[in-house]
């Protein structure tokens, strides 16, 4: 038999008979610690053009949702399931999308943070990425990630793979953005160059901007001085740009109050502040300088009409403080400290919401989120429709025309809970999900409808919010309506018991 017959009936018998046309592309990028106003298209004053650039093109949502937490995030993304908190996240009775796209006969890669476990049953490259390349844990140092956490963070090694390799030394010049996005740029373009039949989906997890405060002297020159203004100007200068893009409606999204654990700027060290906060800006806008390589990458390939991009980050901005805020021990931004942002910066991030990462008020648990693909997302595009991060498996399988199993490795695996973007992505009404539930570090949040119980661990008490007028939070309705709340709270504490989830506060 002739060899490119040969060829060709290999390539029918191992993938579906769907075309590359039918089945995009898709690139799904997240990046770590970022809050909701940090990028141009939310409001920031941070240089984001290519980001800003997809927003333009597609589609922003202004209710989309994580789970508030690194870990829980990645689980919930990469299964479509409400994290099940019991032993790993990631467990021999879920499958992960690379798994199931892998099937559907996608070329699957991965680039960046993991942070779910480096076993034989929650590795990435045992759990469907061909390719992958990162940091198999929650944190490292940037510019040279085999150099130990300091001591007061534990002085923990932390661990990098290429796919089931462990990396053990690093290049003089290596940065972790770039080099994550590397990988990604290599990984695609060799699988397009071997086979432009073969749809591929890669995600690109950016560990960036979770502390360390590690970014480039010519990234970091360029907001330094900027913020002066302080994170309470700042924060107010963002809601108002917000208002002015039309992003968010004033009567509805009214400006929550001071965070309770900010500091007061006065009697802060201005320079201090601004120069952390400027090599935040930095790594952000590192951030989205790579994503640019990204989609001249797609260009240069010929695939960039036919691919499907999603930006998002894995919970809002991070209020942590390591290592303390003293001037005199701290100094951000070069590869010998362990600056983070705390909390000030962290409330900022976030506006107009309350709280932060680890907290499930909006703050928290609402991500930034844009959708791009050129013929089926008109451009400019603004949706207020809800969706969650367990969303991605279904619209992955929508669109690339996958079978969710029901078994995997001769185990019966949990039911996907996601449901598909697409309608939204399509401009129609989607009927989405009856309900949302967080739970983290003893937060917890229940949302029905428009309606969403909160329990704050510092308050100890739950909170009531209407959030079809009160997108922000900033009125307790928990007195007015005691049967709502506890009808939520009830439903809460079922899905608690459910899905593994602490229940170690007392119930009210």
């Amino acid at each position: 038999m002739h060899r490119l017959l040969r060829i060709a009936l290999f390539t029918l018998s191992t993938f579906p008979l769907n075309s590359i046309a039918e089945r995009p592309n898709i690139l799904l990028i997240m990046v770590d610690d970022m809050g909701w106003s940090d990028i141009g298209c939310y409001g920031s004053e941070i240089d984001t053009p290519h980001i800003d650039q997809l927003a333009a093109e597609g589609m922003r949502f202004t209710q989309f949702y994580n789970n508030a937490k690194c870990t829980t995030t990645r689980a919930s993304i990469l299964t479509g399931l409400w994290p099940r908190r019991e032993g790993d996240l990631l467990k021999t009775n879920m499958v992960t999308f690379g798994e199931v796209m892998q099937k559907a006969g996608y070329a699957t890669g991965l680039s960046g943070k993991w942070h779910l476990g480096h076993s034989e049953t929650t590795h990435p490259y045992k759990r469907g990425f061909q390719e992958y390349y990162g940091l198999l844990d929650g944190a490292s140092n940037f510019f040279n990630p085999v150099q130990p956490d300091p001591d007061y963070k534990g002085g923990r090694k932390r661990t990098f793979g290429h796919n089931d390799q462990y990396i053990h030394s690093f290049p003089k010049d290596y940065y972790a953005t770039d080099a994550f996005t590397d990988h990604a740029i290599e990984t695609i373009s060799n699988s397009v160059k071997e086979n432009r039949d073969r749809p591929f989906i890669h995600h690109v997890t950016y560990n960036a901007p979770h502390y360390p405060l590690h970014a480039k002297p010519e990234d970091i020159a360029k907001y330094r001085g900027k913020y002066k203004m302080g994170w309470e100007v700042m924060r107010k200068q963002r809601y108002e740009r917000q208002v002015e893009m039309g992003l968010i409606d004033p009567e509805r999204y009214r400006l929550s109050g001071t965070d309770s654990d900010s500091y007061d700027w006065e009697t802060a060290d201005h320079d201090f502040e601004d120069h952390r906060m400027a090599v935040y800006a930095a790594m952000v806008d590192c951030v989205d300088q790579n994503i640019g390589r990204l989609l001249q990458t797609l260009k240069d390939l010929k695939v960039y009409d036919n691919t499907l991009i999603c930006f998002l980050s894995d919970n809002g901005g991070c209020a942590e403080e390591p290592g303390g805020r003293d001037p005199a021990l701290r100094n951000p931004g070069p590869v010998d400290d362990y600056v983070a942002l705390g909390p000030a910066w962290g409330w900022a991030q976030n506006a107009p919401f309350r709280r932060h990462k680890s907290w499930l008020q909006e703050g928290g648990a609402n991500t930034p989120m844009i959708a791009w693909w050129p013929g089926k997302i008109e451009a400019d595009t603004l949706t207020e429709t809800p969706g969650h991060i367990i969303d991605f498996m279904a619209t992955f399988i929508d669109i690339g025309k996958a079978t969710y199993p029901k078994k995997h490795n001769g185990e019966k695996i949990l039911s996907l809970e996601g449901k598909s973007l697409m309608p939204i992505f399509e401009g129609n009404e989607r009927h989405g999900h009856d309900y949302y539930a967080w739970e983290w570090s003893g937060n917890k949040a229940y949302r029905e409808g428009d309606t969403k119980a909160v329990w704050d661990k510092i308050t100890n008490e739950w909170e009531l919010f209407d959030l079809s007028i009160d997108r922000t939070e900033t009125n307790n309705l928990a007195e007015t309506h005691p049967e709502r709340l506890k009808q939520l709270t009830t439903s809460w504490y079922e899905w608690a018991k459910k899905t593994g989830a602490k229940t170690s506060a007392k119930k009210k």
